[in-house]
This record gives C-alpha cells, structure tokens and sequence, in this order.
C-alpha cells in the first residue's frame, strides 16, 4: 500500500476512537431523526446479521428483513433443517473432515507409527499410494538417526563430516538443479502422468524435488484429485495435511455454511472448552473434537456436551488426564492383573489403602482443575482445591487406548481410585467410571454453572458487560430446562437487552471474525483458505493456536491497539485489491448490488462511496471516516486518471478496502 494511503488509514483508525465509542448509531440517529429506543426492522435485520452470523453477505439484510428477523432466528435456532449443500460442496476436497482418527491416522502417519513398523510392531500399508507416504517417512528417520550418530562421533569424526558435508553440500546443489528440470518436464505432462512419476522415484528424489517446488507447487498440484494432492502433501509431511484442511475447514465452515447460528456457536464452545493443536497428538485428535462433539452438541443439552468433551479423546490428552492415575489404584501399587479382584475387595471393606512409600501417586489435577474453573462453575464458583483434588481423584481411570493409532476413550478400572469422594460437599460413592458422570451431572445442573455459561453466552452476543438481569432469566432458563442451550439463546434474543440501541455495533470483531466478515461482505470466492488462515495468525489469532486452556478473549481490550488494527487495515486493502491470495473478489459486482435506484456511475467516486458505505455497512458510518475517506477522492489513485485524463471509473477496490478496514467495519 503506498505511504500515502497508510496515512489516510491511520487516520481512520484514529478516527474511531470509534471502536470504544459507537460513533455509527449517532450518525444513524442524525440521518434519520429519530430517537426511537427500538430498532427499525431493518436496523433489527443488520443487528441480527452481526451478532448470530460472521457477517452479512450482499443482499442479506434484504433478505432477513423480507423474510422477518424472529423467523429468520427460529430458522438458525435449528440448523438441521437448513440445506448447507454448497458448503458441503467447498469441503469435498478435505477427505480428513470427513474421516475419524483412526483413518486419519492410517493415512498421514505420525512418527509414532513409523517408529512402530521401525521396531516390527507394524507393517507397510499394501495400497502403493499409501505406502509411498510410508516409505517417505521412514527414509527421513533413517537419515535423521544417521545425523544423530555422526553427531555423536567425536571430533575426528566431526572432522571428516565437515569435509564431507562441503562435498554432499555440492552434490546437493547439483541434485536441486537436476530437479529444477525435473519439475518443468513433469509440469508438461497430464496431471495422472505427473503423479505416477513422482510416485515412481525414490524417497530422497521425491524430497529433492518437492524442496524445488518452491512457489510453483500450485501450478504442479493443478488437476491433481484432491487423494492426490493430499498425497503430495504427505510426502513431505503427513501432519501437515491433517493440520492444513483443519484450518482450511474452519474458514470455510465460517464464510460459507447457511447454518451461520451453529457455526458461530462451534467457534463460542471451542473457544470455551479449548484444546491447543500443537500438543502431541491433538493434531490428529481435533478434527474429531470440532466436528462430533463440539458442532453435533453445539445447541443440544450443556450436559451432552460436557460429557462428550470430558471422554473426548482431545481433551483427555490435552489436559493429561489420560495418564492419571489413583495414588491407591492397583496400577499406582503395582498389583498385577489376576490380584485385581481381591484387591477390590479388600478396598471395599477397609476403604482406601495408603500407597506404600517411595511410590508416585502419579494424579493429575488439570482437568479437574479446568472442568470447575473454565468448564462449569466459573473462577469465583464456590468449589475449594479440596474439590479439585477430589474431582482429579473421581475421574482416575478416564484415559485413551493408544492415542497415536486413533484409538478412543476408555475406563481403565486399574487406574481408578477407590474409595467414596466429597465434590461440593456431595458424597460420591465408589463406582468407577459412574462417578464421573455423577460429578459432571452435579455440575452442569449447579447454579454457579449456569450463572457461567450463561454469562459467557451473553458477552458473545450481546456486550463486553452484559446486563445483570439478562443473565440471571437466561440462567433460570438453563436451570429449569436442564441446560438446553437452544432455549437458553431463545431467552437470549427474545430479550429487551439484545435489541436495546446501545448494543448496535458495541462489540469488537475478533481477528476471525474480522477476517471472515469481510470475506461475506466483499463477496469473496475463496479458493484457498490458507493465506487467509495465515493472516488471521498475524493479526494475533492463530487458529487452534491458544496454548492456554482459558481460550481467546472476547473482549475488546484485547483486540484494540494500534499495530493490530493497521494490519486489519492492510488486510482489508489487500482483499479488495486482488492482493490476498486465495480469495477472489469483484469491487464492480458489488457495487451493482449496492445500487438500489438508478445506475451508479463509476467514474463518480463520491457516488461509488454512498453505494458502498449502504452494501458494506449499511450506511452506519460516522461523519469523521466519511469524511477522511471522501476527502481523499479526488486522489488520482482513487479516480484513476493522469493529469492530462479527462475521466476515467474510480477505483472501487480501494474505497472499498478503506471501508472494510475502517473503525465501523471492526465492530459487530
């Protein structure tokens, strides 16, 4: 972006001061004079839209109005019955979204796998696609080891590698430029042809060459099937397939599923039940996570959902609690299966046995911990760190059966501890894997638990503060309709509180949101998400990123500084120019939607402005952007002529990027 359009968008970003002040509704009451304390339906139609999607599309607002925003709501509020086809249709391509983990795992090997066959605990897979990917890995461990052991040479040794790496160093660049060649004939070939011959090499070759690709790897994946072009991935790094069409599959589940209630509500419960990709085995673990229990739960029972993260097996390693063990279980003391039996009958008779000194209890308190404070009660929700350590004690036993082959939740008896426990001043009576599920019941029906969540929901859809009284229906809705969450946002919306006019346009975008409201709003056609993945990252939101188990904020302050608004700003003239790779977009098609009357001329920057502040924020623009922006339309950048032109059409791409990045567009 040129300085001088960096200026102009430094000084809509200081312009709204906007973003904790809601400088559009006071230009919206000034345009229309009027002091209504309800919101037109229209008005209704743009809040709805910003609150219950990522963003409105052209032509939404039009569309929720004629249909009615209360039906439209009820429509959202049950998204099976909504015909999400065309998404469906984006996704077909990413085969791991629709497989389970065993699968996935079949086919994108993690090291743990290979290491397997390595020891002769597995076998190469017969299917010639799937065992090249094998093959691969196991070329690269091997060369891996042999790097260790020349590390652990000496210096003699150190010597003659060196001597040696000069020489393989130059057969290295030979061997590149040999496969410089090498891609330029394969990319003369059939896309079939190509992907036989590179199955054809040898793994070192097939290495070599996909290191040459560089920034021609589109253009040599053009044509290939979507296995094959997973294969080629794979080659390379089978995580990196799984971990790819995860995100991939985010933004586009985002931008593009009709059932925009439900996928926000997957994005709201992620967020609160947070699992961090880059532990071990999660990469392979949340695709599983996101879409069978945090979307299939996302507007079912809260204790549905509960009891499925507590046995998922993502959250189970995430938070180590498939490794705690009882400091009286049989596993803890050493005693062999066939003694199992009496052992708990001496347990039940005699109640719990101390350990034996010197032995490792080996009890993890993170979930437990994480389940009162994050999942349920809240920080300030009564519970003791007597409670935790009986909540780690109740769910010893809850662990995973080989996680890195895909395998499942388990209860594993040998690992419980026995004994009755006391949560909240309840007795739990001894009964394995029972107990679990008697303490998370006790919990998702506490009203501590409902104050929570019911809390949380609120400051997602309605303010950074929300309103006292509004949470306390919502949380008596929870109580008496036993946590079902589609009648809990039902009380929600049917609220004075989520229409009063201090809510419109009061909640800051995070980067996802920002990112993918932009997308619907341009009307963008996304054919690779993962530039768009990446620059949600820079603007600080890495996506399955939050190492920590409290999630990212919601709130404002953290999302509102100088340096992340710019590059929301760069962001937003890079879309609208063409500049954002995967992401296609039409300033000019959108500009005729935006026309309502008479046809706008596009050599007239001052009407393309009016068009476009109505398409992309319906109309909700304070006087001090308009003003910067429309001060600057005679810039010849933005008319797009030379001195010497007499006309020539204006340029919509920057006026609309201006707007996508201005304070207006960054709230909700």
């Amino acid at each position: 972006m040129p300085l001088g359009w960096r200026q102009i968008a430094i000084l809509l970003l200081l312009a709204g001061s906007a973003l904790s002040v809601p400088s559009a509704i006071g230009k919206k009451k000034e345009k229309h004079g009027t002091d209504e304390p309800q919101m037109s339906e229209r008005r209704r139609a743009v809040h709805t839209l910003n609150r219950l999607t990522f963003g409105p599309r052209p032509g939404d607002v039009q569309r929720v109005a004629a249909i009615g925003v209360d039906r439209w709501i009820d429509q959202q509020l049950h998204p099976e019955k909504i015909d999400d086809r065309a998404l469906e249709t984006r996704l077909a391509p990413f085969q791991t979204l629709r497989m389970n983990t065993r699968e996935i795992v079949e086919n994108f090997p993690p090291p743990q796998v290979i290491q397997a066959i390595v020891d002769g605990k597995g076998s190469l897979p017969s299917d010639p696609t799937k065992r090249a990917v094998y093959e691969a890995q196991l070329e690269r461990r091997e060369e891996k080891q042999e790097r260790k052991q020349a590390a652990a040479g000496g210096e003699v040794a150190n010597a003659n590698s060196a001597h040696l790496t000069d020489e393989q160093r130059m057969r290295g660049d030979e061997d590149l430029k040999a496969s410089d060649i090498q891609v330029a004939s394969l990319l003369e070939m059939s896309p079939d042809q190509r992907f036989k011959a590179v199955l054809g090499m040898s793994p070192d070759r097939e290495r070599l060459l996909l290191t040459s690709l560089k920034g021609n790897r589109e253009k040599f994946l053009d044509g290939f099937t979507p296995p094959q072009r997973e294969t080629i991935v794979a080659l390379n790094n089978p995580q990196q397939v799984v971990d790819e069409e995860l995100v991939e599959g985010k933004v586009l589940h985002a931008t593009y599923s009709e059932r925009q209630l439900q996928e926000v509500l997957t994005d709201f419960w992620f967020n609160h039940f947070n699992v961090f990709i880059g532990k071990g085995a999660d990469h392979y673990l949340l695709t599983s996570y996101e879409r069978d229990v945090i979307r299939r739960h996302a507007m079912g029972k809260f204790e549905e959902l509960l009891v499925a993260t507590a046995q998922s097996p993502a959250m189970l390693f995430y938070l180590d609690n498939w490794l705690s063990v009882g400091p009286n279980s049989d596993v803890a003391n050493g005693i062999p299966k066939r003694a199992h039996d009496d052992w708990k009958r001496r347990a039940k008779s005699n109640g719990p046995v101390r350990q034996s000194k010197g032995k490792r209890s080996g009890l993890n308190e993170n979930y437990g911990r994480e389940l009162m404070e994050l999942h349920t009660l809240g920080v300030n929700g009564g519970y003791t760190q007597n409670d935790v350590t009986e909540v780690a004690r109740v769910f010893t036993g809850w662990t995973l059966k080989q996680p890195w082959q895909g395998g499942g939740f388990e209860f594993d008896e040998r690992m419980h501890e026995p004994g009755d426990k006391i949560v909240l001043g309840h007795r739990i009576k001894s009964k394995g894997e029972k107990e679990g599920r008697e303490v998370l019941h006790l919990l998702a029906r506490h009203l501590s638990t409902a104050r929570f969540i019911c809390s949380k929901l609120a400051m997602r859809f309605v303010s950074d503060n929300p309103p006292p009284a509004l949470v306390d229906r919502m949380g008596q809705t929870f109580l008496k309709k036993d946590g079902d969450i589609r009648e809990v946002l039902r009380t929600m919306f049917e609220s004075p509180e989520f229409w009063r006019e201090d809510t419109y346009r009061a909640k800051v975008k995070t980067p996802l949101e920002f990112a993918v409201s932009a997308l619907r709003a341009s009307g963008s056609d996304v054919s690779d998400a993962l530039p768009i993945a990446r620059q949600i990252q820079n603007m600080g939101m890495p996506l399955y990123g939050m190492q920590p188990p409290t999630g990212y904020s919601m709130k404002a302050e953290t999302w509102v500084n100088s340096s992340a608004l710019l590059g929301r700003m760069n962001f937003a003239l890079a879309l609208s120019s063409g500049k954002l790779k995967g992401a296609q977009v039409n300033p000019e098609q959108l500009l005729e939607e935006g026309q309502t009357t008479s046809p706008v001329g596009a050599f007239d920057p001052q009407q393309v402005l009016a068009v476009l502040e109505d398409s992309l924020l319906a109309g909700d623009v304070s006087q001090q952007t308009h003003e910067t922006i429309a001060a600057r339309l005679s810039d010849p950048q933005v008319t797009q002529r030379k001195l010497d032109d007499p006309a020539r059409s204006a340029n919509i791409g920057i006026i609309e990027g201006l707007l996508l990045g201005s304070p207006e567009f960054q709230k909700r």
